[in-house]
């Protein structure tokens, strides 16, 4: 009976030891669920109030932006979606001339890259390739036109009739355009914006689709972080397989294709 009972039972310290040994386990799992949870908070926040990144699918926004360009897109920038923390952040409100990412306000609503031309209440015409707000012509630096191309409201919109409308607008807005022109110009509403491509000849923006409301508004590119040579086409396949293929093409030509020239390069 008495060496049963040395069996069962241990000295103090023993006892202590490894109480101690079988604690440290369930320390170090809770050490990493706690730091697995901060991290998982932090990206979230991060991606949602912060920065996020994005790639660039095509040549609308060409040269300021290439095929290929991936960028962070700072999300905490712009104010006007009437949440309290605005007042107590650094916001701002969106400038005519802004590059913005927005959420495309049809389809699948995949994520687009325009500049901001019409405010609020702005009155737009172009005339002759030449934009003007409110009666008075826009100063375009970032503009590129090509003379070869074939766009319908490239040299004079919005349309005087609805018989000028083009063939190339979504059905959608060919409902809603001429509701919005008031003698010969296109009349923002609130809360909404006009936005088109640099490359104006090969911009499918928002002569042809409509407003950008603000609350589909994501935020502004600030930096260039990465660059590859890339083609529209490689962007085309949106499917998962597409995408896989796509990176493993990348990583593959990762020395040769990137553009170091473009690294780290603001956009403005």
């Amino acid at each position: 009976m008495s060496s049963m009972e040395t069996g069962t039972s241990a000295p103090e310290g023993v006892r202590v030891a490894a109480t101690a040994s079988r604690s440290v386990p369930r320390s170090n799992i809770a050490d990493f669920v706690e730091s697995l949870f901060v991290t998982v908070v932090l990206a979230l926040f991060g991606t949602t109030f912060v920065v996020q990144a994005f790639k660039i699918p095509s040549q609308s926004m060409e040269p300021t932006l290439l095929v290929g360009d991936h960028l962070l897109v700072n999300k905490f920038l712009f104010e006007g979606r009437g949440a309290w923390y605005e007042r107590l952040l650094p916001y701002r409100p969106i400038r005519r001339g802004d590059i913005i990412v927005f959420k495309f306000p049809f389809d699948d609503h995949p994520h687009y890259v325009k500049r901001v031309i019409g405010l609020p209440g702005d009155r737009i015409r172009i005339i002759d390739q030449q934009v003007y707000i409110d009666g008075r012509q826009l100063a375009e630096p970032y503009v590129v036109h090509d003379f070869t191309g074939d766009d319908p409201f490239g040299d004079n919109f919005p349309p005087a009739e609805r018989k000028d409308l083009g063939a190339g607008l979504r059905p959608e807005w060919a409902t809603q355009i001429m509701s919005h022109v008031r003698q010969g110009e296109l009349v923002v509403p609130t809360n909404h914006y006009f936005a088109m491509g640099d490359n104006r000849d090969h911009s499918w923006d928002s002569r042809y689709w409509g407003f950008v409301d603000r609350d589909a508004i994501m935020g502004r590119p600030a930096v260039i972080y990465w660059s590859v040579e890339a083609t529209a086409d490689d962007y085309s396949d949106r499917s998962l397989l597409g995408a896989a293929r796509g990176i493993e093409q990348t990583l593959v030509h990762l020395t040769s294709r990137t553009r170091w020239h473009r690294m780290l390069r603001e956009v403005h």
